[in-house]
């Protein structure tokens, strides 16, 4: 039994089959890497782009208490002006088309 299921060739890959397969397989694997790469660094870009537009000035006023002619607490108020910074909100792309492209 086991020698004629040995010699049985009924649905046999043949290596060039093989071959044309896997080489299908793997390009449609690493064009399929480079479009997951290319939307994960544009999403991360959008993300750096709003951590830069965000404003992070601040004002908050102090207060006091009197009791008659005595002070019995005070708070001083405090505040930032955030400024733009040079890299502030550039918008650098990362990933480009070909120069050669014509639209």
């Amino acid at each position: 039994m086991i020698k004629s299921l040995w010699n049985d060739e009924a649905g046999v890959i043949l290596s060039a089959e093989l071959v044309l397969i896997s080489t299908i397989l793997v390009l449609g694997m690493i064009v399929g890497l480079v479009e997951l790469q290319t939307a994960v660094v544009t999403e991360l870009g959008d993300l750096a782009t709003s951590f830069g537009k965000l404003d992070q000035s601040f004002n908050t006023a102090g207060f006091r208490s009197v009791d008659g002619l005595h002070q019995k607490a005070r708070t001083f108020g405090a505040g930032v002006l955030d400024t733009a910074d040079s890299c502030d909100c550039d918008a650098i792309a990362i990933v480009c088309g070909d120069g050669g492209e014509k639209k």
